[in-house]
């Protein structure tokens, strides 16, 4: 029997090397090499061809007939018709539902609830379609187990498939032609030609393209789980996110019952866009306020507290900050940020000091979100800056004020994007005021709008209580300077 040999040639330059590397040499691209295995003597027993060259040798033989170029009013149009999944969150991820053909690679922690939330929405599908789960991680009375968990009522139309080998997840599939088929997860599948181990970025990458070439061919809706490193990046090579059509990723604290499905890319629909989950005994459930989950306790108000507007996506949600200053026992004070960067934090309380006058360079500073949501967009600036300065002073905010704006270095409040429908969420949940940037007049929607130009005025506006010991301290800091 011929011996094998084992080659990584680079797709870019078709450069040959004895084993994997990350970067190819020859033309420096980066994570281009692809395994193959190949015989050691041709005329003896010939080659064993990989997945690439499987394709190559199905096409046609003769010359390739040329395309021609098309301008774009040529393209043919072609209506993506969506379908839903059973959930609203899901599917507002997604871009408004289930696009036939796509394939959505979802990530997250061990633990987090990929493998619920898949099964869930399975079930749901095999309502009015045929659906393939194939569990690579799982044996299949496993599975039942934690449908039976989730008190949903079985499906005939609901395939389970406990299988790691990709031919026989290929020929499974091109003979049951689900509408619907789940992947989880891909990094416990394994192509047997290759000899890399499962999980490795070959194997991924192989599987991976067999499973898209296969679902955009028969139209088949794909679901691919896959695990995340340390750094909570999508194990595997980056290539894999390319490969897809859209990307999820499921966050959430094991201290805390919510879950967030974040899209962070979307060849369909707007990037960014969250969906809300709440872990319970029956699995996961839709959280169709969430709002009402990041906002504290309003009816016993405490000082140092703030609540903003943030938009994740085209989804606005109102989050309430709270904040602490107290004075510090070590000779360096400590900035303990949560649910915003650090980097950002420590540019606000520089802000403060330098334009308001308040001494933070002694004292701790502590900030966190209700809820622990993560808030990335400069919106809440003006919400920290306001609650951290209501701590100093013990001063209590008016728990019907929002407060919206970017906080500049120079002292200024800054306009941010979709300001009205940050101000129509505020309205629906029963605000009165709202502290903005000043700009162009924008629509109340029943609130009172205070206009503000510098982070000194929205002080006195959200701190009447303080103004004259803010301004003075604004004066004492102009002096000094």
């Amino acid at each position: 029997m011929p011996k094998s040999r084992v080659q990584f040639v680079c797709s870019q330059c078709a450069a040959e090397f004895p084993q994997w590397i990350g970067r190819c040499s020859d033309c420096g691209a980066w994570n281009t090499l692809t395994e193959q295995v190949n015989s050691a003597s041709t005329s003896a027993g010939g080659s064993a061809p990989g997945l690439h060259q499987q394709a190559r040798r199905a096409r046609p033989k003769g010359p390739a007939q040329p395309r021609a170029a098309l301008t774009l009013p040529q393209v043919a149009d072609h209506d993506q018709t969506r379908f839903p999944s059973g959930y609203g969150e899901l599917d507002r991820v997604l871009g408004g539902g289930i696009v036939p053909g796509s394939l959505v690679l979802i990530g997250g922690e061990p633990g987090i609830g990929k493998s619920t939330l898949l099964l869930q929405t399975a079930q749901q599908l095999s309502h009015h379609s045929r659906t393939l789960y194939v569990c690579a991680e799982e044996s299949a009375q496993q599975v039942k187990l934690r449908a039976q968990r989730l008190e949903a009522p079985p499906s005939d139309q609901l395939y389970l498939l406990p299988e790691t080998d990709l031919e026989a997840i290929l020929q499974e599939l091109e003979q049951l032609r689900p509408q619907v088929a789940i992947i989880d997860s891909i990094q416990a599948v394994f192509f047997p030609n290759l000899t890399s181990a499962p999980g490795s970025v070959s194997q991924v990458r192989e599987c991976t393209s067999a499973l898209m070439r296969l679902a955009k061919r028969e139209g088949i809706t794909l679901f691919i789980v896959g695990h995340v490193t340390k750094e909570g990046a999508i194990a595997g090579p980056k290539v894999l996110e390319h490969l897809v059509d859209t990307v999820l990723y499921f966050e959430g604290d094991r201290f805390q019952t919510h879950r967030l499905l974040r899209s962070v890319k979307n060849r369909f629909g707007a990037t960014h866009e969250i969906g809300i989950f709440e872990m319970a005994d029956r699995g996961l459930l839709e959280v169709l306020n969430p709002s009402e989950l990041f906002l504290g306790n309003r009816d016993e108000p405490s000082p140092g507290t703030a609540t903003i507007v943030a938009c994740e996506g085209t989804r606005p949600i109102v989050v309430e900050f709270q904040a602490l200053v107290s004075p510090t026992s070590y000779s360096s004070p400590r900035r303990t940020p949560t649910g915003i960067e650090n980097n950002r934090f420590l540019q606000i309380l520089a802000v403060l000091e330098k334009r308001v006058g308040i001494p933070l360079s002694k004292l701790d500073a502590y900030v966190a979100s209700a809820g622990g949501l993560v808030v990335n967009e400069p919106a809440a600036d003006l919400g920290v800056a306001v609650a951290v300065a209501a701590s100093f002073r013990d001063r209590i905010v008016d728990p019907r004020t929002i407060l919206i704006g970017e906080v500049g270095l120079g002292g200024q409040v800054r306009s941010v994007s979709q300001m009205e429908l940050r101000l129509k969420e505020a309205a629906k949940l029963g605000f009165k005021r709202a502290i903005v940037p000043k700009g162009p007049v924008l629509q109340d929607f029943g609130l009172k709008l205070i206009p503000v130009s510098k982070v000194l005025d929205a002080l006195i506006a959200a701190l009447p209580g303080a103004a004259d010991a803010v301004l003075e301290e604004a004066a004492l800091a102009q002096d000094e300077m």
